[in-house]
């Protein structure tokens, strides 16, 4: 899954100068889109100035802009989310460790174009260390958006691309949310939760084998430690 210089050159525009809407929600949608791609089966690769969103476009004779994280909050903000995206990636086994194969992958949900969501699990070797991600592509709050899930208990939020510390809006699912007896999408048990505006979020079921390495100690921003 790459996202070479190509795509970045001749005209193409920036990734984050891709992004409709206004100034925070071009962040906004990348930061999701950046969720959603690192959370789809495949090997990644960001070519350099898509982790703190450089709005020129790549130059072969120039460089890059690297002081727009030190001089703007929101590539600065930027920059942690994809130090802190990456960390997760790297620290959960569902996000790669079946990557080319369909044991890794299965949707809950693909074809809410109404309200432009999609749901899918990840999943381990191990079948029942799994995330549930759900990306929401608009700039609505979603309130009560029920989604079916593997199995009852309770599930935690464990990213969030709307963090505040990422330049967010800060709508988040806080404590567990409990599964309820409420068929959906084919599955025998639902949650209900609130996605926030331009967002992809990673849930863990909290018995799930794993969650003991789940990211949940946020650096601050602007460090790499």
């Amino acid at each position: 899954l790459p996202l070479s210089h190509d795509e970045v050159v001749h005209g193409k525009c920036s990734l984050i100068g891709k992004m409709p809407g206004d100034y925070w929600q071009k962040f906004a949608g990348l930061r999701a889109f950046y969720a959603y791609w690192m959370s789809h089966p495949g090997k990644k690769l960001l070519f350099m100035g898509g982790e703190f969103g450089q709005f020129i476009e790549w130059k072969y004779d120039d460089e890059l802009d690297w002081q727009l994280p030190q001089q703007y909050p929101m590539h600065e903000k930027m920059l942690h989310f994809s130090q802190e995206l990456n960390q997760f990636y790297n620290e959960n086994k569902p996000l790669w460790e079946v990557d080319f194969d369909w044991n890794g992958f299965q949707w809950i949900d693909c074809e809410d174009n109404e309200h432009s969501i999609i749901s899918f699990l990840r999943k381990a070797e191990n079948p029942d260390d799994y995330l549930v991600v759900i990306c929401n592509f608009t700039p609505e709050v979603r309130q009560n958006y029920r989604v079916g899930v593997p199995e009852a208990g309770a599930y935690v939020e464990v990213f969030n691309s709307d963090d505040e510390a990422f330049g967010g809006s800060g709508v988040r699912n806080d404590g567990a949310i409990e599964t309820q007896a409420v068929p959906w999408q084919d599955r025998g048990q639902s949650i209900t939760l609130t996605l926030p505006p331009l967002a992809t979020v990673y849930l863990r079921h909290q018995g799930a084998e794993g969650k003991n390495v789940t990211r949940t100690k946020k650096r601050k921003a602007g460090t790499t430690k």
